[in-house]
């Protein structure tokens, strides 16, 4: 196959974004790189064969009407072969870490394989007459969120088959800052595989090139990559996503807000899974201190809800929270420092499934906490390897 052909600067120059304006950025502001047709349908139409990993954000602008990226690829008579489906499914509407079945999708007719559950890479026999294999998927910037994890072990299988991987690009909505701990290995996991900081800064192509770059694949394999970046972005922006990237990330605030808040979700707490505002808001039944009542139900993405049925006391933070964010460009960690020093059941607060540790990818922050330690405490300890992340990062970032 002819290589393809990237219509990007390549920009040598990054600076800071601390303290700027932040700009929201729509879909109609930006060209995503799966709207630039030109620069990878002629390889796509000479493939002997198409496989695309995609959900219900691979939505692009064509002809004038906004249409998932297959039914565009298929109208131009791309040989896509079959559809690779991540976390929530094809169409988007499983509960997290739901289990989604592989099948064929009704509108098309293509065999769709699910890469979730206990079948997260692709098989031989999944790669099977396929030559290209595309990824296109909105991801929101934070480490746990596991369409990255995805595309990491879709990079591992074409690199073990010969296979060449495109990456169409789509904005970071949180790409405007860098903060969290690293990455342990030995607390790796799904929600937890790449050894990065909690929020990275990168779009899924930036994160690609790294991978590859840093010989992150087993065994240091490397895939033949190319990447079609976006035109009309920058990391200062912030992107409100024209889909919602998953049931529980309906509003650019939980989106924004869902880095800081998704720690709970190792903890007794709700993070209003089974409102109108999931990742928005957080409390417990047995809190004795907030102002905003919450009673988690099931609804679309969260079919059994923590706490289902009753009453939380806790915070509503869909007003302030996400310009808290924008303002101090870091995680938020006040907001769990706090609930843990307010709990009365403080030996109830961590889940004993580990699943705190596997979200922080280490057990340093779930002790720095139970210790006492101030949200500022905690965050000088990640700053040298913050510091050494981005000095890293930098070789493979695109955008100003």
């Amino acid at each position: 196959m002819r290589p393809l052909l990237l219509i990007f600067t390549a920009i040598t120059l990054f600076f800071s974004v601390s303290a700027q304006t932040h700009l929201f950025k729509t879909a109609d502001d930006i060209t995503i790189g799966a709207e630039r047709f030109d620069a990878y349908l002629p390889v796509l139409k000479s493939a002997g064969g198409v496989a695309v990993v995609a959900n219900h954000t691979s939505m692009v602008r064509y002809n004038g009407e906004r249409v998932h990226l297959v039914d565009a690829l298929l109208e131009q008579g791309v040989d896509v072969k079959r559809v690779f489906a991540p976390e929530h499914g094809f169409r988007g509407k499983a509960d997290a870490g739901e289990k989604v079945e592989s099948g064929k999708d009704a509108k098309t007719g293509l065999p769709v394989v699910s890469l979730y559950g206990s079948h997260k890479k692709p098989t031989p026999q999944d790669l099977e007459g396929v030559e290209l294999v595309i990824f296109d998927i909105q991801d929101v910037g934070a480490r746990f969120y596991t369409y990255i994890s995805t595309m990491t072990y879709v990079m591992e299988a074409c690199a073990e088959q010969q296979k060449f991987v495109l990456v169409l690009d789509r904005p970071n909505p949180n790409g405007f800052y860098v903060d969290g701990p690293m990455l342990d290995p030995s607390f790796s996991s799904f929600v937890g595989l790449l050894p990065i900081p909690v929020v990275h800064g990168m779009t899924v192509a930036e994160l690609a090139q790294m991978i590859n770059g840093e010989g992150w694949l087993k065994d240091k394999v490397t895939c033949d990559l190319e990447v079609v970046t976006c035109e009309g972005w920058d990391r200062s922006d912030i992107y409100i996503l024209p889909e919602k990237p998953s049931p529980n990330l309906p509003t650019i605030t939980s989106v924004l807000l869902y880095p800081s808040l998704c720690f709970f979700e190792g903890t007794s707490f709700s993070v209003g899974r089974g409102t109108d505002q999931p990742f928005e808001v957080f409390g417990h039944p047995n809190m004795s201190v907030g102002s905003f009542m919450f009673v988690p139900k099931p609804t679309e993405g969260a079919k059994h809800p923590k706490h289902e049925g009753v009453p939380c006391l806790g915070w509503d933070l869909s007003k302030i929270g996400a310009d808290r964010v924008k303002e101090k460009e870091s995680l938020i960690l006040d907001w769990l420092v706090n609930a843990y020093r307010d709990f009365p059941q403080k030996e109830k607060f961590f889940l004993e499934n580990g699943f705190f540790d596997k979200l922080a990818g280490t057990d340093q922050l779930r002790k720095q906490i139970i210790a006492g330690m101030s949200p500022e405490e905690i965050r000088a300890g990640w700053q040298t390897d913050l510091n050494d992340f981005k000095r890293q990062r930098s070789l493979y970032l695109l955008y100003p």
